[in-house]
């Protein structure tokens, strides 16, 4: 595991009701680092926030987290089914 992805989880666990449904995938596509956070749907609106700003500061934390390395980091939340 990324430090990354271990950030990201550890947040995403913090702020929803059901810390046990939340899976947290990562994958490389040319050269870009890409987070899912799989939650339940009403943990969904949890992540994302009033108007975006949750998961904006997630994108924020995970572009800071990758910083030194020279990568670029996107954060996406999926509805688990």
């Amino acid at each position: 595991m990324s430090a990354v992805r271990d950030v990201i989880e550890t947040v995403a666990r913090a702020l929803v009701d059901n810390p046990q449904n939340v899976s947290v995938t990562e994958s490389e596509h040319r050269g870009t680092i890409l987070i899912e956070i799989k939650v339940a749907p009403p943990d969904a609106g949890k992540l994302i926030g009033r108007q975006g700003r949750t998961i904006a500061a997630l994108r924020t934390l995970a572009t800071a987290t990758v910083e030194k390395t020279g990568s670029k980091v996107t954060v996406e939340v999926r509805d688990a089914e």
